[in-house]
């Protein structure tokens, strides 16, 4: 029992240590979005898909806590759409991957740490139903990296939160894509912009009210479930 008890203590230090290492790298990745797109666009499209895919993946597993390079970078290269779909496979390969790294070094520990505090908690994390799951993806404040970490150190079922991820990621992703395709980087140093550009395409306006309006609902019912 304690070798077992020892054996998770140590995977559970192991999954800190990867997440403060990969933070700390990522606190030293410098990437200019502007030459990032520039460098896709030097591609075919298929092989800039590949390539901005395969570097999605990659870094932003380092950089955990912020993708505005790459939303950016998608957007303005491949537009609304591609862009949304790219994000969208690079998003279920992190899921696969996350998770998994979370479930396989980390749910031991926490699962022995619950059971002292209270068999309950761990019981209602692992039955959160599919509705807020669901509603957890789509509110844009909520990193997908905690959501994806967080679930794998609960005892949710992996293909229960995968369904959620592929209902909800595309809805949000494709809010944001649509945005950046319009505004680009300069949203993010004049938000205004976005006000002036929802006024003049009534389309993405009546999508983003919508969204908004659903994301209110869902942080509202989210506070008082918990």
């Amino acid at each position: 029992m304690e070798t077992a008890k020892h054996k998770n203590r140590v995977k559970f230090l192991i999954l800190i240590f990867c997440l403060v290492l990969v933070w700390y790298l990522g606190s030293l990745l410098h990437i200019d979005t502007e030459a990032l797109g520039k460098s896709l666009g030097r591609f075919p499209v298929l092989f800039s898909a590949i390539i901005y895919v395969a570097l999605y993946v990659i870094v932003t597993f380092f950089i955990i806590f912020s993708k505005d390079i790459f939303w950016v970078a998608g957007a303005v290269v491949f537009g609304a759409i591609l862009s949304t779909l790219l994000v969208y496979i690079a998003e279920i390969i992190n899921v696969f991957i996350l998770f998994h790294l979370a479930r396989y070094l980390g749910r031991s520990f926490v699962e022995h740490y619950l059971k002292k505090k209270s068999d309950t908690l761990d019981d209602r994390l692992a039955n959160i139903n599919f509705f807020w799951l669901f509603s957890l993806r789509l509110v844009p404040l909520i990193p997908y990296r905690f959501l994806d970490l967080g679930a794998g150190l609960t005892r949710i079922h992996f293909r229960r939160y995968f369904l959620a991820v592929l209902l909800a990621t595309p809805i949000r992703a494709f809010w944001v894509q649509h945005v950046l395709a319009l505004v680009g980087k300069n949203i993010f140093s004049n938000p205004e912009l976005l006000t002036v550009y929802l006024l003049q395409n009534k389309p993405l306006f009546i999508f983003s009210l919508i969204y908004l309006l659903l994301v209110i609902i869902v942080t509202f019912k989210l506070k008082h479930k918990f």
